[in-house]
Parts: C-alpha cells; structure tokens; sequence
C-alpha cells in the first residue's frame, strides 16, 4: 500500500521521538494503532458494500438475460404445441405397433416310411437317458459294522 523504506521509517521513528517524547510515546502508538483499526474496519466495510453491490448487478444483469432466454423459448415452442419430449428428457411415447400376427401353422409332417420306427416313437414318450438310483456307499451300506 505504503512505500516506506527501512531508511524512511527510522526518520519517522526518530522525528516521533523528538518531537513526542520517549515517555508519551507508547501512548501515542497506542493511539495511532486503534485509529488505524477503525480505518481498516471501515474501508473493509465499505469493500463489502461495493462487493454487494457488484453481485446484485451481475445478478440483475444474469436475471435479465435469462429472462430473455426464457422468452425467446417459449415463442419457439409454443405452451398448444404438440410435445417434442417429455419433461423428463425422454421422446414422447408413442402407441404401440400393431401386434405382430402368429405365424401360420405349419404343414403336417409327412408321414415315416417305416412304420415300425413310427410306432416305437409314440410308445416311448421319453427321449431322456434312464437314470438308475443311487446307492449307499458301501461304508454304510452294512448296518452290523460298528462306527467308527
């Protein structure tokens, strides 16, 4: 803020001690150091002022602009307008498409030359593997050994 030099500085401290006093002296700093404060409170209150009243403008000055975004939108895309998208951001839904019909059924199959196979096939409904039934290990499997 101030450009004092160590050089200026001792003239000040030398002419204060003159002129005030080595004995009045610490009463006198005292003194200037609470002037000082109110002056620092001051001008940081006053900076705070400024410093509001600088956001309240950028504020009005932002609200306005949006306020002409807004504006300008809602003439493109009038409130009787069908809706281009949900108010969540996702397209409108539309009705479903028609079902798809059920392929046509198809022709019968043509009938096996071998009658024989034929007749195997519908008397054995099960094309699976037979399974056969688990046994006991044969550790268990003996009920008059004793247990270990």
């Amino acid at each position: 803020m101030f450009d004092i030099g160590p050089s200026e500085l001792l003239l000040i401290v030398i002419v204060a001690v003159l002129v005030i006093g080595p004995k009045d002296l610490p009463l006198a700093l005292r003194t200037a150091g609470r002037w000082i404060g109110k002056v620092r409170r001051v001008s940081g209150h006053f900076r705070a002022g400024v410093d509001a009243m600088i956001r309240e403008a950028e504020m009005d000055e932002m609200e306005k602009k949006w306020r002409e975004q807004n504006e300008r939108i809602m003439r493109e895309h009038p409130a009787d307008a069908p809706a281009e998208m949900e108010p969540t951001g996702a397209l409108p839904t539309r009705a479903p498409p028609a079902p798809i019909p059920p392929p046509a059924p198809a022709e019968a199959p043509a009938a096996p030359s071998n009658p024989a196979a034929s007749a195997e096939a519908r008397a054995e409904p099960s094309l699976a593997p037979e399974t056969k039934p688990q046994q006991n290990p044969p550790s268990l499997s003996k009920p008059d050994q004793p247990l270990p």
